[in-house]
């Protein structure tokens, strides 16, 4: 690994530690992320010719504060400095800070991050773009390539989600255990939401697939915080589940392939085993929750060695405790799929049918009615749910597949029903 390679990897895996950390010291998220980058430059002209330092964490805290400072004083800038014995450099402050992060601070500093980036007065889009920027460190041209978005839109979504976190008055101080306990269910829901824009969005050649790497790299973070936590234990034994298909879930061509037709030899068995050891210990706190019942029935889906292996049984009742532990149209539909294979696909499509008005605007309701309806030789009513798919699809790869299913039903179909 070369000098740079490894400075890197050493600047991604502390970047929300120190940036967490500079803005507990000035509570101006774009001062935090500055010092940070000027900690950066310093330690790439620095770090190849004496060696990485002791902890590249403290040394990136301590550098980035003292120049923040400096800029700060020489722009007479009007925020308020932290206390002059919080800053003062007297002793060996690096020691010092050193083992300031081996106690709460650490925890407490990259969950205040994490909690800003998910504010709820923050619309989803802005959640996940400000925490791929501020905490994650993915330029503005590689958010705004994943969401296909020019770098100036992008730029600006940053910009006005800073300003109303600013706005807000978001408080710095550390909070309080019921207060964490929701945030931290706020930050799991950030985490997933950006490991679907990556998952759903991605494809060959896409940019939005890093980011379901990234949310797990996030979601590894959020548990070493919390380690005896079983939701988050669930969260990330769901993504990496999900994950380990992604080689199977395109053709050569880019082109989707459905779950039941995927090459499970492409499965990223490591990443399963990874998975199911986390659930199985998630399980042992008996503390289910949403995320380690979806991860069971991802869990089902890995273990079957055969698409008709899989025990549909089993998942429709996981869906079912689902639906009552997090009700949810979305729950619903998928399990429709299981009711599907177990009962058919017209008991499928009743079920189905009575999320219409939920679910109207969603790619996945029209294309599994077209599919159920397709099944039941009704092809007027499958070719209109397939057109307004089309219309609902976020990438080229969705609209194809259903473009495929359309080339079917026509080959298919009776002239009569054409």
């Amino acid at each position: 690994m070369t000098d740079l390679a490894w400075i890197d990897i050493a600047f991604t895996n502390a970047r929300p530690q120190v940036v967490g950390a500079l803005l507990r010291y000035f509570r101006n998220l774009d001062i935090a992320e500055e010092a940070f980058q000027e900690a950066c430059l310093r330690a790439l002209k620095t770090w190849p010719d004496k060696g990485p330092p002791r902890d590249p964490v403290a040394w990136l805290i301590f550098v980035g504060r003292n120049s923040a400072i400096d800029a700060v004083r020489k722009q007479a800038k009007t925020q308020a400095l932290p206390d002059e014995e919080a800053i003062s450099d007297t002793g060996d402050a690096e020691s010092d800070l050193a083992e300031r992060l081996d106690g709460s601070n650490y925890r407490d500093d990259i969950l205040r991050l994490l909690f800003i980036c998910c504010h709820p007065d923050l619309p989803a889009t802005q959640q996940i773009a400000l925490a791929l920027r501020v905490v994650s460190g993915l330029s503005v041209a590689q958010i705004a390539r994943a969401f296909l978005v020019s770098d100036s839109a992008m730029e600006q979504r940053i910009t006005r989600a800073k300003a109303r976190v600013a706005a807000a008055g978001v408080p710095f101080e550390t909070p309080g255990a019921v207060e964490r306990a929701e945030r931290v269910a706020l930050v799991s829901a950030m985490i997933y939401l950006i490991f679907n824009e990556g998952y759903s969005a991605g494809g060959p050649g896409r940019d939005a697939s890093a980011f379901a790497d990234e949310a797990i790299r996030l979601g590894r973070l959020l548990l070493r915080i919390f380690p005896t936590e079983p939701e988050i234990m669930g969260l990330l034994a769901l993504m990496l589940l999900q994950q380990s298909r992604q080689a199977g879930r395109f053709d050569a061509s880019g082109q989707i392939v459905l779950l039941e037709d995927q090459d499970r030899t492409l499965w990223n068995h490591t990443l399963i085993d990874e998975a199911l050891a986390l659930l199985d210990k998630a399980i042992r706190h008996r503390r289910p929750g949403p995320y380690q019942l979806q991860a069971a029935i991802a869990a089902l889906h890995s273990r079957a060695k055969r698409a008709e292996d899989t025990d549909w049984a089993e998942i429709d009742l996981l869906y079912q405790t689902l639906e009552r532990v997090h009700p949810s149209p979305v729950v619903t539909l998928n399990r429709a799929v299981a009711v599907a294979k177990l009962e058919g696909p017209e008991v499928a499509l009743a079920l189905v049918e009575s999320l219409a008005d939920q679910l109207d605007s969603y790619f996945y309701f029209h294309g599994l009615r077209g599919g159920l309806l397709m099944q039941l030789h009704r092809a007027r009513e499958a070719r209109s749910a397939f057109d307004r798919a089309i219309a609902l699809a976020r990438s080229p790869a969705e609209a194809e597949h259903i473009r495929q299913q359309l080339d079917r039903l026509s080959a298919t179909a009776p002239a009569s029903a054409k």
